[in-house]
């Protein structure tokens, strides 16, 4: 599986308060969500996120609290991949249950910049800056884990599986 998309570019230690602000909790709902996606942070980025674009950070990306409204909020707002130097581990493990596709790629964080077109190649894990002409290997991911994203998220990987 592959995607491409243009970059949205961010630090170290973008928490989750950041990605989706607490005073929009009290909704559940993926597309409301969106809509305040990175406001605090980036008050155009949702004017501007168009649907497979990718966010590019630093260290410590969704660091924070452990709600699962971040990686929620940023795939409902059409974010195809983020890729960091690190993510907060809580931050990783609800990313992959929700279906958001996430690579730690240190080299590939701190070299991409906003606005580029980036290609991911998740079976490989080849980041391609299609702007700059430059690649590196990100960590592919395994069999399993491109299933629960394919899928779109745990529970339907896991509903597949029980009507197979």
């Amino acid at each position: 599986m592959k995607v491409k998309g243009t970059v949205f570019q961010y630090g170290d230690n973008v928490d989750t308060d950041v990605i989706i602000p607490a005073r929009y909790l009290n909704s559940s709902d993926p597309a409301e969500l969106a809509q305040h996606c990175m406001e605090d942070i980036d008050t155009t980025f949702i004017q501007k996120v168009q649907k497979g674009d990718i966010i590019v950070a630093r260290k410590n990306f969704g660091c924070g609290s452990s709600r699962e409204h971040a990686p929620i909020a940023i795939k409902a707002a059409g974010v195809s991949c983020v890729i960091a130097e690190t993510f907060a581990r809580i931050f990783y493990r609800n990313a992959i249950n929700i279906g958001l596709p996430i690579i730690e790629c240190p080299e590939a964080a701190r070299a991409i910049g906003a606005g580029d077109v980036v290609e991911i190649d998740f079976d490989s894990g080849l980041i391609t800056d299609v702007t700059k002409g430059e690649s590196w290997q990100g960590q592919a991911f395994p069999e399993f884990m491109q299933k629960i994203i394919r899928a779109e998220g745990l529970i339907p990987y896991i509903n597949q599986k029980e009507t197979v």
